[in-house]
């Protein structure tokens, strides 16, 4: 994979993390140098080609000059938070004022002012401060991780969430660093699109718990909760209100319909099929996130 200008310059952030990291190790496998901008240096992978330098979301100086002559950028969304948008912002303003052309956003399908999965909200806001802003931008709408699926099942074999019998087109994340990879080293190509980057199949959670339960040995089922037993349950966590309404939320979200259209994008970006949660989980590469 080359660029399709060879004298543009590359940055990649959230590189100490599973999805930048995933890209940037895709960026140095074609040989091309690039900038990895993170919160913490000593903690970013080496690859050669690759420099680490400091640059947290929220300050504006630093990626302002993490940021100065470089071209491109892929901006992985930061980590969630209740002041998230905030923290898009000011990374955009800085890349703008460091003379970025052009930023692949890593956004969320069905991105918008009134979507019922509350970060999806963050991530419209932050793709319209950027389109506000005047740089280039490409946006990568992602479905919800296939690669996190395993980690819905509770300690008793059980999915639980008011998801009913909804569906999600849920995506691997290497098949969204594949995508993303080549948007990055082809965005003239991609300027002012938007993909929504999704599995090869819409999948109700008793159709994930079924996939599970045949490719891991585990007898895994779901029980679909309403909305209010969906709160009580996850209220021992101890969580903030913005926390439980976004995990609560995700399971809603998948019962409104708003996760089931299935895209084309990853075939056409990347060349090859999406990868089924079936074939992900017999790669054993599930991974299991809090809540």
């Amino acid at each position: 994979m080359a660029l399709d200008k060879p004298e543009a310059t590359l940055a990649v952030t959230g590189a100490t993390g599973r999805l930048g990291g995933r890209v940037a190790r895709r960026v140095a496998d074609a040989g091309l140098e690039q900038t990895l901008v993170v919160r913490d240096p000593a903690r970013a992978p080496e690859l050669p080609g690759a420099r680490a330098v400091r640059g947290s979301f929220g300050d504006r100086d630093a990626v302002r000059a993490a940021l100065t002559g470089v071209e491109r950028v892929l901006m992985v969304s930061a980590a969630e938070s209740a002041d998230r948008v905030e923290q898009h912002r000011a990374f955009v303003d800085a890349a703008v004022e460091a003379g970025v052309g052009h930023l692949v956003y890593i956004s969320f399908q069905g991105a918008a002012p009134d979507a019922t999965f509350t970060l999806a909200r963050d991530h419209w806001a932050t793709e319209q401060h950027i389109r506000a802003s005047g740089v280039g931008f490409t946006f990568l709408r992602d479905n919800l991780y296939a690669d996190f699926m395993p980690g819905l099942v509770g300690d008793d074999g059980v999915i639980r969430g008011p998801a009913g019998n909804g569906r999600a087109a849920v995506v691997a994340q290497d098949d969204i660093a594949d995508a993303a990879t080549a948007v990055l080293l082809g965005a003239t190509a991609h300027t002012g699109a938007t993909y929504d980057l999704t599995g090869p199949q819409a999948l109700t959670l008793a159709e994930v718990a079924s996939i599970l339960t045949e490719t891991t040995g585990r007898r895994v089922g779901y029980r679909p909760e309403t909305v209010d037993e969906a709160y009580a349950s996850r209220a021992g966590y101890g969580a903030p209100d913005w926390q439980l309404d976004a995990w609560v939320s995700t399971y809603t979200a998948i019962a409104g319909g708003e996760l089931a259209p299935v895209s084309d994008a990853i075939p056409r970006l990347t060349g090859h099929p999406a990868t089924s949660l079936a074939e992900l989980c017999r790669r054993g590469r599930g991974e299991k996130p809090r809540g």
